[in-house]
C-alpha cells in the first residue's frame, strides 16, 4: 500500500514491453498493439503471468479430477508449457473448500488473475490437444471476467476460444456463455463444432473481441463470428449493448477430465498433455 512505500535514490526498474513476434494487422490495415506474450522460454512456470488453480485453494474441478500446482502436472520446458492430466496409482482425498472427495485423477489449470486482463483486443495461441481418442478428456484455452460484475455464472460472461473433448477428436468448440435478454436461463448462447485435421498437433486458436462481435478463428479460419445480443443481468436489469462483455477479462488454460458427458472410463488414455507453445495478446 501507499503508507508503506519510502523514498528511494534508485529509479524503478520498468518491466519489458511484450513482444508478439511479427506484426499483426487488423481488418483495417492498422497493427494490433501487443500487450502479453508468453513464449514458454526456460525451464519453469512465469508465476508473474500465471497462477496455478488448485482445487484445495479454490474449490475449482469439473469431472472427479483434482487440480494441483505440481511438476507433474505443470511444466515448462522445450519452448513449450505442459498441462498434463494422470490417473493416479490409488485413489486420494482431494481437499477443497467446497467439501473434500475421492479422486483417480490429477489435472492442471492456469490463471492470469491479479497478473493480466483485457477488455477487447486479440487473443490467441498455438497449442495441440491430447492425442487421446476415447472419451474422457477436456482441454480449453478460455477467458472469463475479473469480477462478476453483472452476477455469478452465466450472467457476467464467459469466452471459450477452444475446447476440445477428447470424446469428439475431430474438433474443436468455441463456447459464448452470457444472458441474452430474449433468452434468459439459457447459459450458452451460442457454440459451434469446427472440424479440423488433427487437434492433437499445433493449431493456432485465436479471439477478436470488440464492443459487438467476437470472431473465433482457427488457423485464420473462421469458426465462430457472433454480434452479441442485449443481455440481462442475474437480478434481471436489461443490460447495455455490448454488456456484459465490456469489462477486464482474464486468460484460462485448462487440461482435465468430464465435462459435457466426456466421463474417463479405464480405456481413457492417459496421461493426457495439452501443450501450449505461446499465448499472445494484442490491444
Amino acid at each position: 500500500v501507499a503508507t508503506a512505500l519510502t523514498a528511494s535514490t534508485t529509479p524503478p526498474v520498468e518491466a519489458a514491453a511484450p513482444t508478439c513476434g511479427a506484426a499483426v494487422r487488423k481488418s483495417d490495415g492498422t497493427a494490433w498493439r501487443c500487450t502479453f506474450s508468453d513464449e514458454f522460454t526456460g525451464s519453469s512456470l512465469n508465476r508473474a503471468n500465471w497462477q496455478p488453480v488448485t482445487t484445495a485453494t479454490s474449490g475449482y474441478h469439473i469431472g472427479t479430477d483434482c487440480y494441483v500446482d505440481s511438476p507433474t502436472s505443470i511444466a515448462v520446458g522445450s519452448g513449450t508449457l505442459k498441462l498434463t492430466t494422470r490417473r493416479t496409482a490409488r485413489p486420494f482425498t482431494c481437499s477443497s473448500p467446497s467439501g473434500s472427495y475421492t479422486s483417480s485423477y490429477t489435472s492442471a489449470s492456469l490463471s492470469s488473475l491479479g497478473r493480466y486482463a483485457q477488455t477487447y483486443g486479440r487473443y490467441e495461441i498455438r497449442a495441440k490437444f491430447p492425442a487421446t481418442r476415447t472419451a474422457g478428456t477436456h482441454s480449453a484455452w478460455w477467458l472469463w471476467p475479473e469480477s462478476y460484475s453483472y452476477g455469478g455464472w452465466p450472467w457476467s460472461g464467459e469466452i471459450d476460444i477452444a475446447e476440445f473433448y477428447s470424446q469428439h477428436a475431430d474438433r474443436a468448440i468455441p463456447q459464448v456463455h452470457y444472458v441474452p435478454q430474449q433468452d434468459q436461463g439459457i447459459a450458452a448462447r451460442s457454440s459451434y463444432w469446427c472440424l479440423m485435421k488433427n487437434p492433437s498437433q499445433f493449431h493456432t486458436y485465436a479471439l477478436e473481441w470488440t464492443r459487438t462481435r467476437l470472431l473465433v478463428q482457427y488457423d485464420g479460419a473462421t469458426c465462430l463470428d457472433l454480434a452479441l445480443q442485449p443481455a440481462v443481468s442475474q437480478a434481471g436489469t436489461p443490460l447495455a449493448a455490448g454488456q456484459p462483455f465490456d469489462q477486464p477479462f482474464t486468460l484460462a488454460l485448462t487440461q482435465g477430465i468430464g465435462a459435457e458427458g466426456n466421463a474417463p472410463t479405464a480405456g481413457t488414455a492417459l496421461p493426457a498433455t495439452m501443450e501450449v507453445d505461446y499465448v499472445r495478446v494484442w490491444s
